[in-house]
């Protein structure tokens, strides 16, 4: 693949060692890493739902139909959305007293 350009889509054609986690000849969204694609690996959100680095060879990029890019995006962004994990308002408020209270006893 080229690293000039990052791949909107990319289809499986190696899974050896990955059986579990890629499906040959899937269509998958690579999440942008450019620390990642410049260490030649690209961020697959893979069956579990999970987001892992695999080998870029694992894949070909692919430049979807006009008619398939916005519901394509659109399913990519749900799947994502739908595996992040969610923290309640109130842990995040915690969260926030626990530093601050903690910084004060730092005398920060």
């Amino acid at each position: 693949m080229n690293i000039a350009e990052y791949p909107n889509a990319v289809v499986c054609v190696h899974n050896d060692g990955n059986e579990a986690s890629l499906q040959l000849w899937k269509i998958y969204k690579p999440m942008r890493d450019d620390d990642a694609r410049s260490e030649g690996f690209l961020r697959i959100i893979d069956e579990s739902g999970e987001d892992y680095l695999f080998p870029e060879e694992n894949f070909v990029a692919i430049e979807l139909p006009t008619e398939l890019k916005r519901p394509f995006e659109r399913a990519a962004r749900e799947q994502r959305r739908a595996t992040a994990p969610t923290v309640s308002g109130s842990v995040k408020r915690v969260g926030a007293r626990a530093i601050k209270k903690a910084n004060s006893r730092r005398g920060a």
